[in-house]
């Protein structure tokens, strides 16, 4: 005997199929036809996902939407909502106005930015009326504020002040030579003052001496040492630059003055006025006597051995010590690095200043 549920199912097949019967013998197979052809809907749905509509088929099914009753929208693939969402897209859409054209100037071009940019690195004095000017004179028209902006952008400042002449420009063009003291204090709490001299071209540095007691009288002499003793590194040179100290007299700015030199006082209290000379005193004490906080990197006990440090570094930084204005050459080098790469990466040491400094080259 089959089971309960077998019977169930031959009972419903056959009654299901005896409406089937009655209703094409009364002519309404179309009805049949949608029942056959919701439930093949029904299948294919749950065989494969949502399908994507474009625009033909959310126009079709709105316009059926609007005159097929709401019992007959049963089983479509979009809901009410969906209709609803597709009206308001449609009318958002057909009230939007296009874009309208840009108006207004037209951007400037990147050559003419690069053009207004060389204009003004190259000719200090011109500020951006004198480029606007320049630029009319070539064919370009373009406005003052728009020269203004892009000078700006580029960090360049547009406005006449731009032409004022800093005191670096100032000694380069001098071809200067600066000089200073600096004060060493030693392990007995003796001061002692190093004078020295700086080519601003080359940032060559000339040791001039060491004395507890800059007079006037020490200082001249020293005047004269250094023409002795660096006549080729001063050749050239037309200006001295000093503070208003009171250790250079009148004797020692003559000695200058007889070989040709102006005398160029900076002013009360601008150590900027004397930059190459105050930057290389920061340079000695951070590498050889200073540490970051204020450490002493060495203990100097007296004179002798000062002198010695001192001369021992300038050797370095004149010889040796990269400088980033020298394209990260040194002042006076002793030989050429090598044009090409070496093949191996051997390099030896070599210790400057009692160990505190130390020098690498290309192993042979």
């Amino acid at each position: 005997m089959p089971p309960p549920w077998a019977l169930m199912s031959r009972i419903l097949y056959r009654f299901l199929t005896q409406l089937a019967r009655l209703a094409m013998r009364s002519g309404r197979w179309k009805d049949l036809q949608i029942i056959v052809l919701r439930h093949e809907n029904a299948v294919l749905r749950r065989k494969v996902g949502h399908p994507a509509l474009n625009n033909d088929d959310r126009t079709l099914f709105g316009a059926i939407a609007a005159a097929v009753p709401k019992a007959m929208r049963r089983g479509w693939i979009v809901t009410p909502e969906t209709l609803l969402r597709w009206h308001r897209k449609r009318i958002a859409k057909h009230w939007t106005q296009p874009p309208s054209r840009r108006r207004g100037r037209p951007p400037t071009s990147i050559e003419l930015r690069q053009l207004i940019v060389r204009f003004a690195n190259e000719n200090p004095t011109w500020g951006h009326r004198r480029i606007q000017g320049e630029l009319a004179r070539l064919g370009h028209k373009i406005a003052k504020t728009t020269v203004w902006q892009i000078l700006t952008d580029n960090g360049i400042d547009p406005s006449p002040n731009r032409s004022d002449v800093t005191w670096t420009e100032f000694l380069r063009s001098q071809a200067a030579v600066a000089c200073d003291f600096f004060t060493v204090d030693t392990a007995t709490l003796r001061r002692y003052c190093v004078l020295f001299f700086i080519q601003v071209q080359t940032r060559e540095v000339l040791f001039a001496g060491v004395t507890a007691n800059p007079t006037g009288a020490w200082t001249t002499q020293a005047a004269r040492n250094l023409f002795l003793s660096h006549t080729e590194s001063l050749e050239g040179a037309r200006a001295l630059v000093r503070d208003r100290g009171s250790q250079f007299v009148p004797a020692f700015d003559e000695i200058f003055r007889t070989e040709g030199f102006k005398i160029l006082r900076t002013p009360v209290r601008t150590p900027v006025a004397n930059t190459f000379a105050e930057r290389w005193i920061g340079s000695i004490r951070r590498e050889l006597l200073k540490q970051p906080r204020g450490l002493p990197r060495t203990i100097v006990w007296n004179r002798r051995q000062l002198e010695r440090l001192v001369r021992d570094y300038i050797d370095h930084h004149n010889q040796h010590r990269p400088h980033q204005s020298l394209e990260q050459r040194p002042p006076t080098p002793l030989r050429d690095p090598p044009e090409t790469p070496p093949a191996t990466v051997a390099v030896l040491r070599r210790a400057r200043c009692d160990g505190l400094i130390r020098e690498y080259r290309n192993a042979a």
